[in-house]
Formats: C-alpha cells, sequence, structure tokens
C-alpha cells in the first residue's frame, strides 16, 4: 500500500485555529499530515506547534526554483475553513498563492479533494459562491455545506461554531474519494 499524504490547505478563518485537531485526526487513520496555509492564514495559526504536530514545516509560499520539495507529494487534499475566498479563486481557476496553486492543481491530477468551508450567511448567499460550489461540484471535489458539512453561520457570530466545527466530517469525504480509487 502506498503512503497516504493528506495536505490540509487552511484558510484565513478563525477555524483555522482549530486545523491541529483535523491532523490529529488524520493522524489517527495512518494519514501522513502537511499543512499549507494561505498567506493570511498564517495570522491564525500556531506554525511552530503545527510543524511539530506534522513533522513538516507549514508551506504558505512557493519554494524556490530549482529547490527540492520538502513535502511529500499529496495522494488528498482537505481544504479546511476553506474561505469565500478561496472557494471563489479555486473555482475561477485563480492560483495566485500555494495554496490555491496545489487546489486548483488537485483538480487536473483528479486528486480526491474536499472542501469544508467556514462562512457566514451573508457570504453563503452572495450568487458567486453559489456558482463556485456548484463549479467546484461539477469537477469532482466534494463541498460540504449545509446539512452535509457546515451550516453557514449568522454575520459576526462565527467563533461560537468552533467547537462543533465537522473536522471529522472532511476526513471521512476524504476517505471515502481515497477508497474510491483503489
Amino acid at each position: 500500500m502506498t503512503e497516504r499524504v493528506l495536505y490540509v490547505i487552511t484558510c484565513a478563518t478563525p477555524a483555522a485555529r482549530d486545523v491541529g485537531k483535523l491532523v490529529d485526526l488524520a493522524q489517527g487513520r495512518g494519514w501522513t499530515v502537511c499543512v499549507v496555509a494561505t498567506p493570511r492564514a498564517l495570522r491564525f495559526i500556531d506554525r511552530a506547534a503545527l510543524e511539530q504536530q506534522t513533522g513538516y514545516p507549514v508551506r504558505s509560499d512557493y519554494k524556490e526554483p530549482g529547490t527540492p520539495d520538502v513535502l511529500p507529494p499529496a495522494t488528498a487534499m482537505i481544504v479546511g475553513g476553506a474561505s469565500f475566498n478561496t472557494i471563489n479563486k479555486w473555482a475561477a481557476g485563480i492560483a495566485d498563492t500555494l495554496a490555491l496553486g496545489l487546489i486548483t492543481e488537485g483538480i487536473g491530477l483528479g486528486l480526491p479533494l474536499v472542501a469544508l468551508p467556514f462562512l457566514n450567511s451573508a457570504q453563503a448567499a452572495h450568487p458567486a459562491f453559489g456558482r463556485s460550489v456548484k463549479e467546484l461540484h461539477d469537477v469532482g471535489v466534494r463541498v460540504l455545506l449545509g446539512s452535509e458539512g457546515y451550516e453557514p453561520h449568522i454575520p459576526h457570530q462565527g467563533s461560537k461554531h468552533l467547537p462543533n466545527y465537522p473536522w471529522e466530517l472532511a476526513l471521512d469525504a476524504v476517505e471515502v474519494g481515497t477508497s474510491d480509487e483503489n
């Protein structure tokens, strides 16, 4: 059996503060886990703790040309704490950060991809968001939203929902995607 390497991509949302919970869950199920953060997400995470937890550096920027990659290649990716911005850019094919570059490429590579959004109901009501979720779904990205994932919260109330953020659902969904490949 090949090594299962999960890239956990996190965005600048309050959920990023708890991304270590997903790392723990995934490691408990035998995954090698690497964390990639959007540049703005670095303000939300404890980079040193995540690096100690995973044994890999937290990446947030592209590596220098010609240098070896410090992370093993991903076999699946979860975008946890997926922001309104990231979902929309991902669907539009914008790759202006390492995180977006990896997940846009992940579609073309056919990797199991799961997005667990963290956004408020006003953002979710924006027509671009609905189009983006549909476009991602149409290319095989599992977006866990509403009754099957995260129910958008009332604006300015997001942090109240962190204790019940469904990290395990994202891991379950990516594992279904990886078992479909075998």
